[in-house]
């Protein structure tokens, strides 16, 4: 059996995109309701990745969007596992910018989601 830490570190999470037309808006950037739907699918993947278990999210307490995300890049979200309560957990997401053809990278968006652990009557179990 793994410890809480190796559980933490084992479920970090990393998908890349491609930002392509169909998800940018007439700014040709990344529509922000877009990058939500990413980010809450890669917290989703973490929180299911630590607690083996079904997880449902139950609040996004803060997402900053500190630079716009334009067409033609590839982002990269990162989920880590931020606390563990008794039946939820909080999951912090990032995403990344990074240009096509060259080595440029920054921090875009940050967020965090909370997920409660359910049975199969919907009601909350413990997540470890």
């Amino acid at each position: 059996m793994s410890t809480i830490e190796e559980r933490i570190a084992g479920a970090e999470t990393r998908i890349f995109k491609a930002v392509f037309p169909n998800t940018t808006n007439h700014y040709d950037t990344l529509f922000g309701g877009t990058a939500m739907q990413l980010m809450d699918e890669v917290a989703f993947i973490t929180a299911t990745r630590f607690s083996r278990k079904k997880v449902v999210t139950v609040s996004s307490d803060r997402i900053d969007f500190n630079k716009s995300i334009a067409g033609g890049t590839l982002i990269e979200l990162v989920g880590t596992i931020k606390s563990i309560g008794n039946t939820s957990l909080k999951v912090l997401v990032e995403i990344f910018i990074e240009e096509m053809y060259s080595d440029t990278r920054e921090k875009a968006i940050t967020g965090e989601f909370t997920f409660v652990a359910i049975n199969d009557q919907k009601k909350p179990i413990s997540i470890l």
